[in-house]
């Protein structure tokens, strides 16, 4: 333990052995715009350029911090923290946003004025950072759109928020919108469109020689907000149209925010030169969520409802639903609505009947091996004739051991079924099949990865078949 004698210096140490404690990103997006600026007694203060800045800090690393400095020091301190903008931090309207995360409520918000009367046209108001709840799979994302919040135009743009559906891409880029426009109080141009909708939009302005109105729209936007991108595939004239658009946009320094379901690179019939400019920023992704996020998300969800739902039942959802959020909040409502409709308890008993229905509905059902089959092959680059053929190599027969294995998984066909699917095989060969994945699985944690990642693209399918 050291008897420091100059404060600057213990802080200097403090944050360098903080770095040793967090990751790469949020040391840079957190920790370095924070500045010793004295001390009295047991009180640092420290300046930090945002109100915004501040409320994110202490949420989420105040904790760390203290017990940093009394490990280095052997004594408490306070922190006590001073807002000196920088130019590229406008001065907030409001009392700033913060994400409520899985392990517990943000900071109490009594004082927080209530959100201006007007939206931005375009975005949905109830679509915020204080109510995007946040875990490990969605952390790093979520903390890339808080930035981008906070200084549009400077920090990763453009940036690429891409993950499969009901996970939070729409919700992030909403509260990126709504959190500047309330930051510039109501001053500027946020524009929030689909992918389809663009190109519903451009045509039109084709047909009814309007461009010049669409270009203008598009490229004096402040923040471009674009979801589902994947949405452009094989749409030549669009693509083209948008790449000028980015172009214009990025030489200005605004910002642009894209959705996607799966990474660029994934998705066929986009230009190369497009695909550079997507990923020319940052790119993240969004995971499904994991117990402990999934459980805080619904009970968010029924308290917001005004609905008691035991701890029993909530966790009881979250083993059964692993997908995304949304057939979990799903699942919630249609277990919520019958006890509301028939006037019982939300109990366990009720939650395990309609957990059953939901499992048996259409969308359930509608993936069938033949479905499995085609996805499995795309991912692996292979044709679905060869995971039924009789290619025996690895670069095929570890794709087909885990389709079947899939398909014994997530379907209801037998063995025998499902060896038939796959070229007349027996299913003798199924069985080994299931045993050789769940071996590798257990020994090698990338390959539960790709079966989660197959099984969540295989759902997304089905949900579209």
């Amino acid at each position: 333990m050291t008897d420091w004698q100059d404060n600057q210096v213990f802080w200097d140490e403090a944050l360098k052995t903080i770095q040793n404690h967090v990751s790469e990103q949020e040391f840079v997006m957190w920790f370095q715009q924070i500045s010793y600026s004295g001390s009295e007694q047991d009180t640092i203060s420290v300046t930090v350029p945002s109100s915004f800045y501040r409320d994110q800090v202490k949420q989420r690393y105040l904790e760390l911090i203290l017990t940093t400095l009394k490990e280095l020091s052997g004594r408490a301190f306070q922190i006590e923290f001073d807002i000196v903008r920088t130019e590229m931090t406008p001065p907030p309207q409001r009392a700033e946003p913060t994400i409520p995360d899985a392990h517990g409520a943000p900071e109490a918000a009594v004082n927080r004025p209530p959100r201006r009367a007007v939206p931005a046209p375009g975005l949905i108001v109830d679509y915020t950072f204080q109510n995007f709840i946040v875990g490990d799979n969605n952390r790093f994302a979520a903390n890339a759109a808080m930035a981008i919040a906070r200084n549009p135009g400077t920090t990763y743009n453009p940036c690429l928020i891409y993950g499969g559906v009901g996970l939070g891409k729409t919700h992030l880029l909403h509260s990126i919108g709504n959190a500047v426009w309330e930051d510039r109080a109501g001053e500027g141009k946020i524009v929030y469109v689909t992918a389809e909708d663009f190109t519903n939009e451009f045509i039109r302005s084709i047909q009814e020689n309007k461009t010049h109105m669409f270009k203008s729209k598009y490229r004096n936007a402040d923040v471009l907000l674009i979801d589902d991108i994947h949405f452009l595939q094989k749409k030549n004239e669009t693509q083209e149209e948008l790449f000028h658009t980015f172009n214009a946009l990025f030489d200005a320094k605004k910002q642009m925010i894209f959705t996607s379901d799966r990474p660029v690179s994934e998705i066929k019939d986009i230009t190369e030169r497009l695909q550079n400019r997507f990923t020319r920023g940052l790119t993240v992704d969004l995971q499904p969520p994991q117990m402990e996020t999934a459980v805080a998300i619904l009970k968010t969800k029924a308290e917001k409802r005004g609905v008691h739902v035991s701890d029993e039942v909530i966790n009881l959802i979250c083993q059964k639903i692993t997908t995304n959020v949304r057939d979990l909040e799903a699942a919630l409502t249609k277990i919520i609505a019958y006890a509301e409709l028939v006037n019982k308890e939300v109990s366990l008993e009720v939650a395990q009947r309609q957990l059953k229905d939901f499992f048996s509905s259409p969308m359930q059902n509608n993936i069938t091996v033949d479905i499995i089959q085609r996805v499995v092959a795309d991912y692996f680059n292979l044709s679905p004739s060869e995971l039924k053929g009789k290619k025996r190599t690895r670069q095929v027969a570890f794709p087909r051991q885990m389709a079947m294995y899939i398909s014994r998984e997530i379907t209801e066909a037998s063995m025998t079924d499902v060896g038939l699917e796959f070229g007349g095989r027996d299913h003798t060969t199924v069985m080994h099949a299931c045993q050789r994945i769940n071996s590798r699985m257990r020994t090698d944690p990338t390959i539960e990865d790709i079966i989660q990642t197959l099984i969540r693209r295989i759902r997304e399918e089905g949900s579209r078949a």
